[in-house]
């Protein structure tokens, strides 16, 4: 391996053990981090995917519609919350749908949909890159909570299996659910 290493320099400093330091003390530190790191990302990830958090910027308008939908307040008293709907919950797509909130709070901070009216003005483009979102994964946080096959309605189960097995998706039909559709 030595022959394949550059002579000198950060290289061989980078695969030499420290002079100052164990091995031993370098592999537990690394560690340390390493648990702190993922602790705060996955604290992150929760903070950041809390009804709290989402509605600290949507108060007067995507959270209070949503507040005064089904999702919210229903008869049995199950609140489908923000991440329920906006975030999946496999990891990768999960990574993916952060990344691009990033994006809408920094639109929020940056004044793009910061009042009511900004909000209404950019609303269609917002719901179109959600619905589209929502057909690329086949409406799978709607999935996650509905089964049309368990419906105790069986003409409403049967117009869904019809619907579903004709490539048709939940948002298809069922736009403007937890929010006021565009237009």
């Amino acid at each position: 391996m030595a022959d394949m290493q550059p002579s000198g320099g950060w290289w061989s400093r980078l695969f030499s053990p420290s002079a100052r330091y164990s091995v031993f003390t370098l592999l537990v530190a690394g560690i340390v981090l390493g648990v702190v790191g993922l602790l705060t990302f996955d604290y992150t990830l929760h903070a950041t995917s809390t009804n709290e958090f989402c509605s600290s910027c949507h108060a007067n308008d995507a959270a209070k519609e949503w507040r005064e939908s089904k999702h919210y307040n229903n008869r049995v008293g199950f609140v489908a919350g923000c991440s329920d709907c906006h975030l999946p919950r496999e990891f990768v797509p999960k990574m993916v749908r952060k990344v691009k909130a990033a994006k809408e709070v920094w639109n929020h901070f940056a004044g793009k949909i910061d009042t009511p009216e900004k909000y209404e003005a950019h609303r269609k483009e917002m719901a179109e890159n959600e619905w589209a979102r929502m057909k690329g994964n086949g409406a799978q946080e709607c999935r996650n909570c509905h089964s049309p096959a368990q419906s105790t309605d069986k003409d409403k189960a049967e117009m869904h299996k019809g619907a579903l097995s004709g490539g048709a998706i939940c948002i298809d039909c069922h736009k403007g659910v937890a929010h006021k559709t565009p237009g």
